[in-house]
């Protein structure tokens, strides 16, 4: 039962880096740009939840629904504020824009809420499953998170492929310029993939403080790191193998601590990026691009 246990553990907080993964692979996929704030958005959504149930006595559902309109708002103001004047500048000066949004946010984290850890209640108020007679229980934060993360991932790939917004967002990301001359505004789509990554941030934020209950302004900066690393793992800028790659990633980690040491779960963890991207640099359900000079 150890090993049930530790693979729908694994699933679980793969589900997790999965639905922040898909935040960083929409945003590289449209606009070409790795947002290292990301993991940041995160704890701001958390706080935002956290906020509304202890002060506010609001519904969880109505927690989750207000931090997911304050972490659109604030991705869109990152992204319009920070890297929209950057549109045409290297990818060092965007790369060094982005940790220095992810300190900011993390700084204003500190003057508001302070260093001290609280405690996080969950948002997930269902019983768990027991099977083989009590010998395998499976948590209604596992259950609500996976979900999450499959129809995340099918109305993602649905909204790409189907709605008007979505194909303007393939087009963007295939060819900006032609894209422009098609008629579409690039800005506004761009504006739009960081409103529903900085969403999805805030969703992730709920289920990670859920699962693991330690709430402080650090909490999304290792859990989005691993999220991009999961999206490279997958290949990044596709949803799928975000999703792959956060499952998997998550496996790996649970499995690492479980049978090897918890000290080096998180290196095994890297240690397996460096070995895919050697054998296979686009990640598992990356495409190689040939770009003709």
């Amino acid at each position: 039962m150890t090993f049930l246990s530790n693979l729908i553990n694994g699933i679980s907080l793969g589900s997790v880096y999965a639905i922040i993964a898909l935040g960083y692979t929409m945003v590289y996929g449209i606009a070409k740009m790795l947002n290292f704030a990301h993991g940041d958005v995160i704890m701001v959504g958390a706080y935002i939840s956290f906020c509304a149930t202890t002060y506010l006595n609001l519904p969880p559902i109505v927690s989750v629904v207000l931090a997911m309109i304050v972490c659109t708002v604030l991705g869109v103001l990152i992204e319009g504020l920070a890297y929209k004047p950057l549109r045409k500048a290297t990818s060092l000066a965007v790369l060094i824009t982005a940790i220095g949004v992810s300190y900011f946010l993390q700084n204003v984290a500190l003057l508001i809420w302070g260093s001290n850890p609280k405690t996080f209640s969950s948002m997930i108020h269902l019983g768990s499953v027991s099977l083989f007679d009590n010998k395998l229980i499976i948590t209604a934060e596992s259950i609500v998170t996976v979900l999450a993360c499959i129809v995340i991932m099918i109305a993602l790939t649905v909204f790409t492929k189907k709605s008007k917004m979505g194909k303007a967002m393939r087009a963007v990301s295939e060819d900006k310029d032609a894209a422009e001359l098609m008629g579409i505004n690039v800005n506004v789509t761009i504006s739009v993939t960081f409103a529903i990554g900085s969403a999805l941030a805030a969703i992730a934020g709920v289920l990670l403080c859920s699962a693991y209950p330690v709430l402080q302004p650090t909490t999304g900066s290792m859990p989005g790191i691993k999220a991009f690393t999961a999206a490279v793992f997958g290949g990044i800028g596709s949803i799928p193998g975000a999703m792959l790659g956060g499952i998997l990633l998550g496996i790996i980690e649970i499995f690492s601590k479980s049978y090897i040491s918890t000290q080096l779960a998180d290196a095994i963890v890297f240690a397996v990026l460096i070995i895919v991207l050697l054998v296979k640099p686009t990640g598992i359900l990356g495409k190689k691009i040939t770009e003709k000079v």
